[in-house]
C-alpha cells in the first residue's frame, strides 16, 4: 500500500434563470483508500435534468461501489430513467472515475467531455478502449495513478463556454488543458482549481451560462499530518501529557489560545514572542514560539477558520481572502485546507473565565461548538479527523 491519497473538489454553474443544476456529482468512499466519483449531466437543464442526473449518479455510484459491473449500471439506468419524448433519449450522459487503493483510476465515460489528465504539469494522453453496451459507446481507461497526477472531470457545459460569444466555436479541451496546466505546479486544493475552470467559464459566458457547467478535479497527493491545539486541559494536572502527546506527532504544529501558547512555551522551555501587528481587522495578531509552526489567538481567529470552510465548501467566494492573507485565520485555513491531508485536534475542556463575562458572546459550548463545525467542515474537504479532547 502506498501513502497516496486523493483531494477532490468540484463547483457548478446553473443554467441563467435556473435555480437547480441540472448537472450531479455523487463520491461515495468505499473505505478509506477506494473512492467512486459520479459526474452526471441530465438532458436539458431545470428540474426535469436535476432529477435526471441525481437517479443517475446515485444508481451508479451506490452499485459500483457495491462492486457491480459497469454492464450493469449502465443497463439499470436505460431501465430505470424515463424516456425524453423528443430525445428519445433514456439517461443523462455520464463520467466515472473509480479510484482503486489508492493506485489505480478506472475511468468510464459516456458522452461526456474526455477527462483531462495533467502529469507532470502537462496534459498527458491516456489509453482508451471503446465499448458497446445497450447500444451506446461507453469509452474505459485503466491508469495507474502518480502523486500530482490532476484529472479533470467536465460537463458540456465548459467546452460549451463562450459559444457565439468569446469562444465562437465554444472552449476545446486542449484549450482547457492548456488552461489549466498554468495552476498546476502551484499546490492549489481540487476545489479552488475547479473553481478556477468554473469562474473562467462563467467569464466566458458572460456571466449568464447558458448550460450548466460542473468541474470536478481530482488530485493524487501524498498524506501530510497536521497537529493542532486549542484551549488548556480541565485539569491541570494533565499539561504536560496534553503537550507530550501533541509534540510527539508527526508534522506541522498550530497553537490557538494566549494561555494555551503559554503552557505550550513552558513545556518547550521558549518564550512567546507576541506581536502587535493587525494584518487583518477583527483578526488578533499572531505569535512566535520557537519549534512552533503557528501561533494564534484561539476562539475568535478559530471562528473566523469555520466561517471561511463553510464557504469553501459551498461557493468558495472568500478563497481570495485567506488565500493569499497573512492573519492567523488565513494562516490556519493555507496549512488546514490546502496542504493538511490528516488532522489531530488536541482539545482543552478547561473554561476560560475571560469567557464567563456575561457581556460577551462567547461561552464554553460556543467553542466546544466551534471545534466540532470545523471538524465537520474538515471531514467533508475529505481529511481524516481525529479530536482528542482533555
Amino acid at each position: 500500500m502506498n501513502d497516496l491519497c486523493l483531494d477532490i473538489g468540484y463547483r457548478s454553474l446553473n443554467h441563467v434563470g435556473e435555480q437547480l443544476c441540472g448537472d450531479h456529482i455523487d463520491i461515495i468512499e468505499q473505505n478509506e483508500n477506494s473512492t467512486v466519483i459520479v459526474l452526471a449531466d441530465g438532458l436539458g437543464s431545470g428540474v426535469k435534468a436535476c432529477i435526471l442526473s441525481t437517479l443517475t449518479s446515485k444508481i451508479i455510484s451506490t452499485m459500483i461501489a457495491e462492486g457491480l459491473s459497469i454492464e450493469d449500471c449502465v443497463e439499470t439506468i436505460a431501465a430505470t430513467l424515463p424516456v425524453c419524448a423528443v430525445r428519445g433519449v433514456a439517461y443523462s450522459t455520464f463520467t466515472i472515475m473509480h479510484i482503486m487503493n489508492n493506485e489505480t483510476a478506472e475511468i468510464i465515460q459516456y458522452d461526456n467531455p474526455n477527462v483531462i489528465l495533467l502529469r507532470n504539469c502537462l496534459n498527458c494522453k491516456y489509453p482508451i478502449t471503446e465499448m458497446t453496451i445497450g447500444g451506446k459507446k461507453i469509452y474505459r481507461s485503466v491508469i495507474r495513478l502518480k502523486e500530482d497526477d490532476i484529472f479533470i472531470l467536465m460537463s458540456d457545459g465548459c467546452v460549451h463556454a463562450g459559444i457565439g460569444r468569446a469562444n465562437y466555436f465554444g472552449w476545446r479541451l486542449e484549450e482547457i488543458a492548456e488552461y489549466m496546466q498554468t495552476f498546476a505546479h502551484v499546490g492549489y486544493t481540487a476545489k479552488t482549481l475547479a473553481t478556477i475552470l468554473t469562474d473562467e467559464c462563467n467569464q466566458y459566458y458572460g456571466g449568464r451560462p447558458g448550460d450548466d457547467t460542473t468541474a470536478c478535479v481530482c488530485r493524487v497527493r501524498k498524506r501530510v499530518p497536521m497537529n493542532m491545539l486549542f484551549g488548556p486541559p480541565s485539569n491541570r494536572d494533565d499539561c504536560n501529557r496534553m503537550m507530550a502527546l501533541f509534540f510527539g506527532k508527526e508534522g506541522k504544529h498550530i497553537i490557538c489560545g494566549g494561555t494555551t501558547s503559554s503552557i505550550a512555551a513552558d513545556y518547550l522551555g521558549k518564550k512567546v514572542m507576541a506581536s502587535l501587528k493587525f494584518d487583518c481587522s477583527g483578526i488578533p495578531p499572531i505569535a512566535e514560539i520557537e519549534g512552533v509552526d503557528l501561533v494564534t489567538e484561539g476562539v475568535i481567529t478559530v471562528n473566523k477558520v469555520v466561517e471561511y470552510a463553510k464557504d469553501y465548501l459551498s461557493k468558495n467566494e472568500l478563497y481570495e481572502n485567506w488565500s493569499f492573507g497573512s492573519d492567523g485565520a488565513s494562516k490556519i485555513c493555507q496549512l488546514l485546507f490546502e496542504e493538511a491531508t490528516d488532522i489531530n485536534f488536541y482539545v482543552g475542556r478547561a473554561i476560560n473565565p475571560a469567557h464567563q463575562n456575561p457581556e460577551l458572546p462567547i461561552t464554553f459550548s460556543i467553542k466546544m461548538a466551534i471545534v466540532e463545525d470545523l471538524a465537520k467542515c474538515l471531514k467533508l474537504m475529505g481529511k481524516r479527523i481525529k479530536v482528542s479532547y482533555f
